[in-house]
């Protein structure tokens, strides 16, 4: 893994000439950004059924009959999908995996960049493959692939039963199961949906239903105890490997932690749990009403509500502040503890805490722009397109990535400097 210590934060500036490639080849893709800001790239198409990425200006050495979802890695490594006489595979900094499929399609990274994972068919099958090696056992159907923090497992939901058509015996006796490197569990359902993998690789978590009516949670195989009206996906405390969920009962929502309720508020809806890193706070996205919507804190709502989205509720790395997004007609707005910023945008993206959780920033459109804003002030540049900042570990310092008049800028500023 890049660490972010060992990046230039010294360099104030570096310049890319980017709207050139659009006078070299016939047309230039979406460029993407890597981490530490060094390299911008894009998929380009140099002739009819011939395509290749440029890096910083320079192309890869083999050209691809197609080339899509082009990613960086965390660890700094360059991955697309690309087709070779009819059959796709990954190549990671222009080389491609031995192994081929009839296709391949999204991409995953573990924590570190140092493995990668997608999801493939062949004759009619899909399983996965990390790292170029494919699942030994595939399946008819398969959906909701994952790659564990670490990269050493992988998961998905599959179809282990045939029915057919209007087979509705078949398929209520049960269909389905989470497949973990390839292997099912043994115990069939209804339906599988969201997943997670415990942070040591152990567990495996799926939000499941055992007959039409029967919702819970199965832990490697084994279900909650307890049944619910509903559930949703379900996460891992990052220090404990308990399994909390959000469940339905009565007709309302709360959380439930290895089957247990957990809060005893109860909400309209609620979803997208996150704990802090240390995994003592808890917050998830709830309506309190009604079609109004917030983030509650250890059980404990923002007393501010909003009327269309929240989303991309994140935690500062030291689990003392929460952030998130929010929307309201066509207007976006980034709250803090339970307090919007007075400025709204066209657009804004996944808010960033610095290491020590006194600064906030993000990604933002306004007047059709692209820019930075950091603790509800806008840096002056408006750009063509930009990358969502990135700061030190100290706190003092953040990079900024960005397109303006045709060049790609990577920028290290003072915080005060942007702020002020």
């Amino acid at each position: 893994m890049l660490s972010s210590d060992n990046w230039d934060w010294e360099t104030s500036e570096k310049i890319i000439p980017f709207s050139e490639w659009k006078d070299k080849f016939r047309w230039v893709e979406e460029p993407y950004v890597s981490p530490d800001g060094e390299k911008i790239a894009a998929i380009v198409n140099q002739a009819e059924g011939e395509f290749s990425v440029c890096v910083n200006g320079r192309l890869w050495q083999s050209p691809y009959e197609k080339i899509w979802y082009l990613r960086f890695a965390p660890d700094g490594r360059l991955t697309a999908i690309v087709s070779e006489m009819g059959e796709w595979t990954v190549a990671v900094d222009g080389a491609a995996w031995e192994k081929k499929f009839a296709y391949v399609w999204n991409t995953m990274f573990s924590r570190d960049g140092g493995h990668i994972a997608v999801a493939v068919q062949q004759d009619m099958t899909y399983g996965m493959a990390v790292d170029g090696v494919a699942w030994e056992k595939t399946y008819a159907n398969m959906t909701n692939p994952l790659l564990s923090v670490d990269g050493k497992n992988t998961a998905a939901v599959v179809q282990v039963e045939h029915f057919g058509e209007g087979d509705i015996e078949a398929y209520q006796a049960g269909a389905y199961t989470a497949a973990v490197n390839g292997r099912p569990w043994e115990t069939k359902f209804v339906n599988v949906w969201k997943m997670a993998i415990s942070p040591d690789g152990d567990k495996l978590a799926a939000e499941v239903r055992r007959d039409l009516y029967d919702y819970t949670i199965a832990v490697n195989g084994r279900p909650w105890d307890d049944s619910f009206g509903c559930v949703w996906e379900p996460v891992f405390n990052p220090k404990t490997a308990v399994v909390v969920a959000p469940v339905r009962v009565e007709g309302k929502w709360t959380l439930a932690e290895d089957g247990d309720l957990i809060w005893d508020r109860r909400f309209f809806q609620l979803w997208h749990q996150r704990f802090s890193p240390d995994g003592t706070r808890l917050a998830a996205i709830v309506a309190p009403k009604f079609g109004k919507w917030t983030v509650a804190v250890d059980g404990n709502p923002w007393s501010i509500t909003f009327k269309d989205l929240v989303t991309d509720m994140v935690f500062s790395p030291d689990g003392s502040r929460v952030a998130a997004l929010a929307k309201e007609g066509w207007t976006w707005k980034l709250a803090i503890d339970g307090k919007p910023w007075k400025n709204s945008f066209a657009m804004a993206w996944k808010p960033v805490f610095s290491q020590d959780g006194r600064h906030l920033a993000a990604r933002v459109q306004k007047n059709e722009k692209y820019t930075i804003a950091i603790n509800d002030r806008l840096w002056a540049h408006r750009c063509e397109a930009a990358w969502d900042p990135i700061f030190n570990s100290s706190g003092d310092k953040i990079l900024l990535r960005t397109i303006e008049d045709g060049n790609y800028y990577r920028r290290v500023l003072p915080v005060d400097a942007v702020t002020d």
